[in-house]
């Protein structure tokens, strides 16, 4: 899967996130709405994490998707 496929089943793709991110509000993936940095970066801000590991994260979930 790539993320034009993520972004043309954002509501579905949006549950897969609540799990593997949960302190990430529906509203915060809401305004995210299939832009990929600022979901790296709402991941960042939450969990303390680096910019290389918020991509990482992202392109794992992706992968598994």
């Amino acid at each position: 899967m790539n993320w034009e496929q993520v972004e043309g089943n954002w509501k579905q793709f949006k549950g897969k996130m609540k799990e593997a991110w949960g302190d990430l509000t529906d509203d915060e993936l809401d305004q995210v709405a299939g832009n990929r940095e600022q979901l790296e970066g709402k991941i960042q801000e939450k969990y303390g994490k680096s910019k290389e590991e918020a991509k990482q994260e992202v392109d794992d979930l992706i992968e598994k998707w």
